[in-house]
């Protein structure tokens, strides 16, 4: 759908009002299906790896020291969530816990050597058939640009 014709919807879809509500129903559907391409190319990815998608997720958010708050708000979900994902992920030996340098009532995650190993094994992984591959770095910015712009209403 060509963006510059949104105001002209009335002319196809009834009123004005109808035209621009078919027109979000359509942009809700296609990021929903990308959502879904997306989490289906993680899947694939972590699975050989030993990894569920939702440890892929972590050990890609993980991009340094970080909170158990700061990283389950990086992966969209509740903190018991996230918890439940670094317990795993440290019974297998990729994430420590330590205490945070300048609050004593929390710790870090932090990732270990074999965790940031296998960190940049799955993002050689993820970028390898991604389905906004066929986006140029431009577009890809752009998207993003325009979805912060979605998500914050900024």
């Amino acid at each position: 759908m060509d963006p510059a014709n949104l105001g002209h919807m009335s002319d196809r879809r009834g009123t004005p009002a109808e035209g621009l509500a078919a027109a979000e129903r359509e942009l809700c559907g296609l990021v929903n299906a990308l959502n879904h391409r997306i989490e289906n190319h993680v899947r694939l990815r972590a699975t050989p790896l030993g990894l569920s998608a939702p440890q892929a997720v972590a050990l890609r958010e993980l991009t340094g020291p970080m909170t158990m708050r700061e990283l389950a708000e990086r992966m969209s979900c509740e903190p018991s969530n996230a918890t439940f994902v670094v317990d795993r992920l440290e019974a297998s030996g990729y994430v420590e816990r330590r205490a945070h340098p300048t609050d004593r009532r929390a710790k870090q995650l932090v990732l270990t050597t074999a965790g940031s190993d296998l960190r940049e094994r799955l993002l050689d992984l993820l970028t390898d058939d991604s389905p906004l591959r066929l986006l140029t770095q431009q577009e890809q910015r752009t998207l993003q640009h325009l979805l912060e712009r979605a998500v914050t209403g900024d």
